[in-house]
């Protein structure tokens, strides 16, 4: 079939829920986890900054 060892035993570890190896290139599954945290992250602070200025519009209109 010419696919690779290697591709089929990261497949199958995958498939069986075991951390794939990560190959050139491509983030370890640790790496990965931390940049969607920072992505996360950035994205709850954006939303925060607009919460807090959504407030203090809505509290001047109340005055």
């Amino acid at each position: 079939m010419g696919i690779p060892e290697n591709s089929l035993r990261n497949w199958k570890r995958s498939l069986k829920g075991g951390p794939a190896p990560a190959g050139p290139g491509q983030p370890s599954a640790l790496e990965a986890e931390l940049l969607r945290l920072r992505a996360e992250n950035e994205r709850l602070r954006m939303e925060r900054e607009i919460l807090k200025k959504a407030t203090a519009f809505f509290a001047k209109e109340l005055r």
